[in-house]
């Protein structure tokens, strides 16, 4: 009769996905049932068989007991389970909170090494640049200090040449000295040179040459200009710049004809040599295409010469025919000088 009863026992759980107040209600509902079968029969021996029902009692009570055990049991695996679970959640959340700190502070990071990476590499063109400045600076040092010794040096060239100049000084000083002693004698000397050239110019220009008075001896006088004729041979005849050259050593140059009184006294006296009409030089010459005179004045006649243009490198010659010739300056002429008669 035992075996026929049948006691059933029903737990809900919670879901982990159903809320707290779901599982709490749930948890305060219990279920039991005990199905009795062949009550009928059980009912008609309850009388004769009291024992045996007390002693049903009380294997249902223990198996009441026993269930309530287990479900005691249940329900603390069960809050165990709910508490590992919250707390899991709890954990989670943290992680998730604390993934996503770490993220940002990942991608801070991220950031933070991008501007450290930028800011080395600007470091490094910095120090680029600060070693390239060093060696400027280190070829400027070594030039400046190159040119420190130069100084140096120069500065004891100048010393010394300093040195020298203060001797020179000196040794001008003592030279200025004898100088000026050689001065006084040589203006001593000079008046006594004077009176005798007075005397001597006295004796050529007017006691002794009695016929061209005013003029040196073996010149010619005419409207207060004095000529000289030289007339040498061939083989001691010069270029027109000899002749000039001659005629400055006696105070005097070539001939500058200034009217046609003067070119008549010029032709007469361009005498032959040797039964040869070479012609004399006069102070006329081509300078920049045009005829000059030697004084500086441009020739204003210009029928007085003949082959004409003017040509560089030509000078011109008078002939005993009262004709003026344009020929190359290098040529062997006689020439003659003039200068101003001594007027008393």
């Amino acid at each position: 009769m035992a075996e026929e009863q049948l006691n059933y026992a029903s737990i809900v759980f919670k879901n982990k996905y159903s809320s707290r107040s779901e599982v709490k209600k749930e948890e305060e509902t219990v279920y039991d049932q005990v199905k009795v079968q062949n009550d009928r029969q059980t009912a008609e021996l309850v009388p004769d068989k009291e024992a045996d029902g007390r002693s049903f009692q009380y294997q249902h009570l223990a198996c009441l007991g026993t269930l309530c055990v287990i479900l005691l049991l249940g329900i603390i695996a069960l809050v165990s389970y709910i508490a590992t679970w919250n707390h899991d959640v709890t954990r989670l959340e943290e992680l998730k909170h604390n993934q996503t700190v770490l993220t940002t502070q990942n991608e801070n990071l991220k950031r933070d090494n991008k501007n450290l990476t930028a800011g080395n590499q600007n470091l490094q063109l910095k120090n680029q640049q600060l070693e390239a400045l060093n060696d400027n600076l280190t070829d400027i040092n070594t030039d400046l200090t190159t040119e420190n010794e130069n100084l140096k040096r120069d500065n004891n060239n100048l010393t010394a040449g300093n040195q020298n100049l203060k001797i020179q000084n000196q040794q001008l000083e003592m030279d200025k000295k004898n100088l000026t002693a050689q001065l006084q004698n040589m203006e001593t000397a000079e008046m006594a040179f004077n009176i005798s050239r007075a005397q001597w110019t006295y004796d050529q220009y007017c006691k002794i040459n009695t016929e061209n008075r005013g003029c040196q001896s073996g010149w010619k006088i005419s409207q207060s200009n004095c000529y000289a004729v030289n007339n040498p041979a061939p083989p001691d005849q010069r270029s027109w710049e000899e002749a000039r050259e001659d005629c400055r050593g006696k105070i005097s140059d070539l001939v500058v004809v200034v009217n046609d009184a003067e070119k008549r006294f010029v032709t007469d006296h361009s005498w032959p040599i040797g039964g040869v009409d070479h012609g004399y030089w006069l102070g006329l010459r081509v300078e920049d295409g045009k005829w000059k005179w030697v004084d500086g004045h441009d020739l204003t006649d210009l029928s007085w010469i003949q082959q004409l243009p003017a040509t560089e490198g030509q000078c011109a010659v008078s002939f005993s025919s009262n004709e003026w010739t344009s020929v190359s300056c290098n040529e062997k002429k006689p020439w003659l000088c003039k200068k101003k008669a001594l007027t008393l």
